[in-house]
Formats: structure tokens, sequence, C-alpha cells
């Protein structure tokens, strides 16, 4: 009985999905939860993992194309439960020599380091790529893929072979072949012309004086960041008041028991909790700053669902810390290492970034010494964090060297009157400059 493979269902606030590249090709062999392909949302990336063990044997919907929630992606015909080895050069030369059969039959015994290199390979490679390389003699491992995810594609490997020293025997055949070969459509194009810190901005090959230009279409979640912050611009008063922290006693409680903190919770104690706890104190005090507008109406959130800023490879994405006031340090601290983990990978559900009713993001960790945060919408106000410099302040009369930190916060003027931006960074101020506040509750 075929299976039908189709597109997850989307959250109500998720239209539809662009498919991203198959892992997996028509005729191929997958294992149950084997990811085949994945689509691209506004807000994650989505798996599709294999249902049972089979053999892939339709693909309906392409890479490229965008597809609505619970739309038919493939069939699968179950039965298959593992892929067949492939055939190293010893079997293909049995098959036409019966003096070889021993040689074969010891190739096909299960532990062999051909079909350990096999297994090792599937994931990244096509029956394509991986008889290329048996045809050529060519060690998978040193092929850096282009594709997604590091994929290695046919033309990786025509390329590494005409990189090589030695070419094979049969380089004029493959010469040719490399010439027909269509290079991928992915993010590798961009990253030979885009340079690193370092690199020459010059794309290699290129000659020296041209004007070289690429062009690439937006991911979706660049698509939708870019578009939220124009509406936030167009449909908001925004203003962004200033204020500065002597983050000297944080830095202090931090550097006296960090060790003993990471030891019992397993995270690191960083600034991060220190900023979340203040803002929840001041969006207690100061609760217009945790509410939003809908159309005529103030909505007020009687919880704080904050969210933290995290740079991720596809951008900048914002899971939500959910009912902060409740949470200790060490709750914060490990909620924000797994966030951080899995939007590295793209492993963030829409849940976990839907929501959230005030923003913290912090700049200083690329070095940001001040900026003006774009506010989130609806949420109305966003809290800036910047780089700790140590600068000299008047303190007593005498002039000190203390590290000192910028705030910014942003808001929604509409709603937020000054005073109450104010009075609100002055109340995150105080909480960090003397954190027993935060223990006291005073």
């Amino acid at each position: 009985m075929t299976i039908e493979i189709k597109v997850p269902v989307l959250p109500e606030s998720v239209a539809d999905a662009l498919m991203l590249d198959w892992k997996k090709q028509a005729g191929d062999s997958v294992v149950r939860d084997e990811i085949l392909v994945e689509v691209e949302t506004d807000k994650v990336v989505l798996e599709v993992p294999a249902p049972a063990d089979g053999i892939l044997v339709k693909i309906v919907a392409q890479s490229g194309e965008t597809v609505l929630g619970e739309q038919l992606l493939a069939l699968l015909e179950p039965g298959a439960s593992s892929k067949p080895v492939l055939q190293t050069s010893g079997q293909a030369e049995a098959q036409t020599n019966p003096s070889g059969a021993q040689q074969s039959a010891k190739a096909e015994q299960p532990g062999t380091l051909a079909e350990a290199a096999v297994s090792s390979d599937d994931a990244r490679t096509s029956p394509a790529v991986r008889r290329l390389a048996e045809e050529t003699g060519l060690d998978l491992a040193t092929v850096r893929g282009s594709g997604r995810d590091g994929r290695i594609t046919k033309a990786d490997v025509l390329d590494h072979i005409f990189d090589s020293a030695a070419p094979p025997e049969n380089a004029g055949n493959l010469q040719q072949e490399a010439e027909s070969v269509p290079r991928a459509k992915s993010q590798s194009a961009s990253q030979k012309l885009i340079p690193a810190a370092g690199d020459s901005i010059m794309p290699e090959g290129v000659p020296e004086g041209s004007r070289p230009e690429t062009r690439e279409p937006m991911s979706r979640l660049r698509q939708t960041i870019a578009s939220r912050l124009v509406q936030s611009q167009q449909s908001a008063a925004l203003l962004t008041t200033f204020n500065e922290v002597n983050m000297q006693p944080v830095v202090a409680l931090r550097e006296k028991y960090k060790e003993a903190f990471e030891k019992k919770h397993g995270a690191r104690l960083g600034f991060m909790s220190f900023f979340v706890k203040a803002s929840v104190v001041a969006l207690q005090r100061f609760p217009l700053v945790n509410a939003c507008i809908d159309g005529t109406d103030i909505v007020r959130h009687h919880y704080h669902d904050i969210g933290i800023a995290v740079s991720s490879p596809r951008g900048l994405v914002v899971p939500i810390l959910r009912n902060c006031a409740g949470m200790s340090c060490a709750d914060i601290e490990l909620q924000i290492q797994s966030y951080s983990g899995r939007a590295r990978e793209g492993r963030l559900s829409v849940d976990e970034l839907s929501g959230g009713t005030f923003t913290i993001t912090n700049g200083g960790v690329f070095g940001s010494l001040l900026s003006t945060p774009i506010v989130n919408p609806p949420q109305s106000a966003i809290l800036g964090m910047h780089a700790i410099q140590q600068r000299p302040v008047a303190e007593k009369g005498e002039v000190v060297i203390r590290p000192m930190m910028y705030l910014a916060l942003s808001y929604d003027h509409r709603i937020i009157d000054g005073k109450e931006a104010v009075q609100f960074l002055i109340t995150v101020k105080d909480m960090l400059e003397d954190p027993a506040r935060l223990l006291l509750d005073i």
C-alpha cells in the first residue's frame, strides 16, 4: 500500500511554505524517520521525515515550488528496510568474471570498509554522486559539498576531480559531462561571491578590474523580517530613549558564582538572565510597556513572554521565553542555551517563535556600542543591550573606571508616554546596578 507524504500542518499564521532541496530522489530507498526534504516557512524550516522504510517511488512537488499545509509531496512504497549496498569495483568485476565471485562475496560481507563508507556518505550524496565517485576512485570524504547542509552534488565531484593534480584516465569524457551538469542554485553560489572576513573581495577566477554582480532571491525569513520592519516603521510612532548602566555589580556577581552556577545547573551564567529578571520587574511597574494596540483598543498582557533575539545562519530569529515572572536565572539561561543551539541548526518550532509581549536584543555581542532597535510588531517596546566598555565615570566626586553599557528602549509613542519609557529604563538600570533588589523585590 502506497503511503502519501505530505506537508506538515502549518499554523494559522503561516499561509504557505517553500520547497527546499530534496535529500532523496525518486527510486531511492529510505529508512523510517530519515529526512526526505525540508520546507521553509516565513518563520522556520520544517523537516519532512520518512514515515516508514521503503522506496520513494514518486516526487510530486519539486524544489522551489510553493506548497500549502498537508499538500501531497511524494509517494512512498513501504517494504524495504535498508538501502542496497552499492557495487564496489570488485563486485562489478565479479559479474563479468566468475572467478571473481569470491571477491564479490567478500565485498558484500556486513561490516566491511566498503559498506561503512557507503553508510557514512549516503546522508550527503545521491546515488549518481556515489556511482561517479566509485568510477573515478574518489574518496567523497575529501569533497566539499556546496548543497544545503553540506550535501555533495555531482558538480562538486566533477570540480574536485579537475582541481586535483592527477585527473583520471577518462578525464575527457568527464569534462564533457561536467559542462552539461547545471550548478546547484543554492547558497553556495552566493557564498563564492560574498567573501568572509579577510578574504579577497573579488570572486575566484574573475580578473581584477571587472565589476561582477550576482542576484539571488531573498529567503522567506528575510522577506518576513523586511516586511515586519517596514510595517513597524510605517504603522507605529517609534521613539528611542537611552541610558547607561554600571555593570560592575553584575560582573562581580557573575565572576564570583559562575563556576558554581555552571556546576549545579549545567549552563553558563550570562548577562541575559539579569536583564530578563530586571525587565520583568520594570514591566510589572509599567504595564503599558508590556501591552499592545489592536485597532482602537489597548490589549494589556497580564503575563510576561519575553522574546530573545538570536542570530542564526538564516537571519535573526526571536524565540520566546514564556511566563518569565516565574523563571529563575537558571531556567532562563538553560532555555536560552537550548534556543541558541537549535537556532543555529534551524530546528526551532513555529510555536517557539510566535507571540511575545516584549523583546530584548543584544547587539553588544557583535560589538555594537549604541543603536536604536526597531519594535517587533505587534509589541510596543524593545530593549537594546550593547557592548560593555571600560569608561571613566564620576562616583562620589572622584573619577573611576567602570564597565559601562548603554541601554536603548525603543517604544511606540502611541501607547507609551516618554515619562513611562524613561522610568522603565531607569528601573532596569537600578535593578542591574544593585542586583540585591531583584531578590528583595524593592
